[in-house]
């Protein structure tokens, strides 16, 4: 019989990704389902489908210091995906500030690593983009000289960001999934794109939905910790990257739609991408120094 879930769960709305068949609710329960799309990645790959359950299995391999996982209740395997039920999260919210330094303190602190966690994120990313023909959206913007020049540096980039320090990333370093606060550091969940990584690679994902100025979240992240500067280029290249990618895919899907240019890049899904590249400008253009 194919798997369906219990009528008494509730379902929680919202965007999941590529391998959550769904979440819901139960009482102080959290259900998520998950199961194999139409390719099954290898191990290392972030879109390995198995991740979450992988960890709901090796909770100590993300727990603290810094960042915590919830309680995993069980995880159950049949032929169609995995059930993980894990504990329902309550407490007081973390401030972005606490996150950060949770981040850091989770990324710099030894660690033990398994074949499942991803590795490359980015380089993985950006051969995807590179499938698509590269950043053709934005080429014809007024950013279409500078994103051309980061994106022929990307060989370059990626050299630096294997050479750094590596270290536990979240991988999916957004508001959303960090919680509440808990012995000093904060709870969080969505551990699809755990892995390991170059040092400061969650700092750069998290700053581009953070309030805070860069060098303020680099301050609390760092300190005046020995690789500093290291962690300071990797959350750089992490911001260029991710925040040229997303704003290229955005317009390009408007693009394929029609609308003139000006209407395009004002429009809700397109607007707050160049708003954050706007304002990540001077992380993008030391790159090029």
């Amino acid at each position: 019989m194919s798997w369906s879930p219990d009528p008494a769960w509730v379902a929680v709305p919202g965007r999941h990704g590529p391998a959550t068949v769904g979440i819901w609710t139960h009482d102080d329960r959290v259900i998520k389902r998950v199961s194999p799309g139409e390719e099954e990645w290898a191990p290392a790959h972030v879109g390995y489908w198995r991740r979450e359950a992988e960890v709901a299995r090796n909770p100590f391999m993300v727990d603290g210091p810094g960042v915590f996982p919830t309680g995993f209740h069980s995880v159950e395997e049949d032929a169609e995906g995995i059930t993980i039920v894990s504990q329902y999260v309550e407490g007081t919210a973390p401030t972005s500030l606490q996150v950060v330094a949770a981040l850091g303190r989770f990324a710099r602190a030894p660690f033990t690593e398994a074949p499942w966690c991803a590795r490359d994120v980015l380089a993985t990313r950006l051969a995807m983009v590179e499938n698509r023909g590269g950043w053709r959206a934005l080429a014809s913007t007024d950013l279409g000289p500078l994103s051309q020049i980061v994106w022929q540096l990307r060989g370059q980039l990626m050299d630096r960001l294997a050479q750094a320090p590596q270290g536990r990333m979240h991988g999916d370093a957004t508001p959303a999934n960090f919680l509440a606060q808990r012995d000093g550091g904060v709870v969080a969940i969505d551990w699809q794109c755990f892995g390991v990584g170059p040092v400061g690679s969650d700092l750069g994902y998290w700053a581009l939905s953070a309030r805070e100025d860069f060098g303020v979240l680099l301050d609390v992240y760092a300190g005046d910790h020995p690789w500093r500067s290291k962690i300071e280029d990797v959350a750089r290249i992490m911001i260029a990257f991710t925040i040229l990618s997303r704003a290229d895919l955005a317009l390009g899907q408007l693009n394929r739609m029609g609308g003139d240019e000006v209407a395009v890049s004002q429009h809700p899904s397109v607007a707050p991408h160049f708003r954050a590249l706007q304002r990540h400008l001077d992380c993008i253009e030391s790159l090029l120094d």
